[in-house]
């Protein structure tokens, strides 16, 4: 497992650590973020589409469950991005019910699923996790964790302090 550790201090930095992040991505990867509400998660998942220039606003799918977004690759290609919001979620059921599986499975897809912790089960264990913890004195700072894992490998448990 490849593991780097990170800290930012504002919602700027934040941004640009995802959009730092984003160039290594590639169509079919999962970014599966952890972190309480007001954490950075979707700072960062802006970032990301700032990356691929998506060329809409980018805001948090709370109600929608799922924002799909047309973002643009370094060889000029069109790329598909899907921005997950599972903060509703509530059961196994209702990950059905929005397609995720088949969401997971779109290999020509960038997939970004914020509240990743609800669909662990469903989750391959092939992904970036990206876990934000706030500062304890300071509540601008974030420190972010990335982890890589392959389909081979085990994916160590995620805690996320309260």
């Amino acid at each position: 497992m490849e593991r780097q550790l990170h800290t930012t201090h504002d919602k700027t930095e934040t941004e640009t650590l995802g959009k730092e992040f984003a160039a290594r991505l590639v169509p079919g990867d999962i970014i599966a973020l952890y972190g309480d509400l007001g954490a950075g998660k979707t700072e960062f998942v802006r970032g990301v589409c700032e990356h691929f220039r998506v060329g809409e606003i980018v805001s948090s799918p709370t109600f929608t469950i799922i924002n799909s977004y047309v973002g643009v690759l370094p060889d000029d290609e069109d790329l598909r991005i899907y921005h997950l919001d599972l903060y509703r979620i509530n059961s196994e059921r209702e990950l059905n019910e929005i397609g995720f599986d088949e969401c997971m499975a779109a290999e020509d897809a960038i997939k970004l699923v914020e509240w990743a912790d609800k669909a662990t089960t469903s989750l391959p264990a092939a992904r970036y996790s990206v876990i934000f913890r706030l500062d304890d004195k300071d509540e601008d700072t974030r420190h972010i964790e990335v982890r890589r894992t392959e389909q081979h490998e085990t994916v160590e448990p995620i805690v996320v302090p309260q």
